[in-house]
Order: structure tokens, then C-alpha cells, then sequence
């Protein structure tokens, strides 16, 4: 089998492709698409607690520290503890956080946007049942 015959091949090249394109967009304004992504799954006005961070994005634990050290560095979050629960520590966006979230949401928004111009409902439906069928056995091997 050639490997362009193989679904993992498909996604694959796809996600290099969007990820390249999300980093260009995020070297533009200072930060990674790793940033971007970090910063897209932080509440923007509680913060959200460090540890549903890496559940929340699939990411692994050291490269989630990583970043979120880097992040902190440069100002874009800080962390805080729970007001209800001290053990619990939330991380929260700085006003620059804040407004380089806002930048992230926006180019996901509108890449989404373009191919939803382009995608009709029955293909979008389709697309998304491989997607959960690929997402069950990936949760399998898991």
C-alpha cells in the first residue's frame, strides 16, 4: 500500500499543512501556534486550572510546562491561586494574553469560515463521523 493510499497519511499531511499555515500566522504577532493553541483553551475571564489544561488539548505534560513557562516569561499569562479551592492553580490571561487570543480565535475563525464556504452540511457530517471513528480507535490503542 503507497502511503497516499492510507487515511493516517491524509490527516497527516493536512495537519502539517493548517499547523505551518497557524504558525506563519502566529510569527507575525510574536508567538507559536503552540501559544495560540494554549491561549484559545484558557477562559478568558476565570482562567482555567493548570491541570485541565493538558486534558483539555491533548498535549503532554512536559511540553505543556514548557510552554506555559515560555508564556509566562513573556507576560501572556500568569498563575494564580483558586479563591474556593487552595490547592488548585489557575492560569490566567494577561491583557496581552488576552489580546493575543483574540488574534488566535480570529484566524481559526476565519480559516473555519473559508472552508465552510467551500464544504457543504452532507460532506462537513460526513468528514466529522471518520473523525469520531478515527477518534474511538485511537482511544482504543490509547
Amino acid at each position: 500500500m503507497k502511503p497516499e493510499e492510507t487515511i493516517d497519511f491524509h490527516i497527516r499531511w493536512a495537519w502539517l499543512r493548517i499547523a505551518k499555515m497557524y504558525n506563519q500566522e502566529a510569527t507575525q504577532h510574536g508567538m507559536t501556534q503552540s501559544i495560540g493553541f494554549v491561549l484559545l483553551n484558557i477562559d478568558p475571564k476565570s482562567g482555567t486550572p493548570s491541570t485541565q489544561l493538558g486534558p483539555l488539548m491533548g498535549m503532554e505534560p512536559t511540553s505543556l510546562s514548557r510552554t506555559l513557562k515560555s508564556m509566562d516569561e513573556r507576560g501572556l499569562i500568569e498563575r494564580e491561586q483558586d479563591d474556593a479551592d487552595k490547592r488548585v492553580m489557575r492560569v490566567k490571561l494577561t491583557q496581552e494574553g488576552k489580546r493575543l487570543r483574540n488574534i488566535s480565535r480570529k484566524t481559526v475563525v476565519n480559516f473555519n469560515d473559508r472552508l465552510l464556504e467551500e464544504v457543504d452540511a452532507k460532506k462537513l457530517e460526513h468528514f466529522k463521523e471518520v473523525i469520531q471513528i478515527i477518534h474511538q480507535h485511537t482511544q482504543k490503542e490509547a
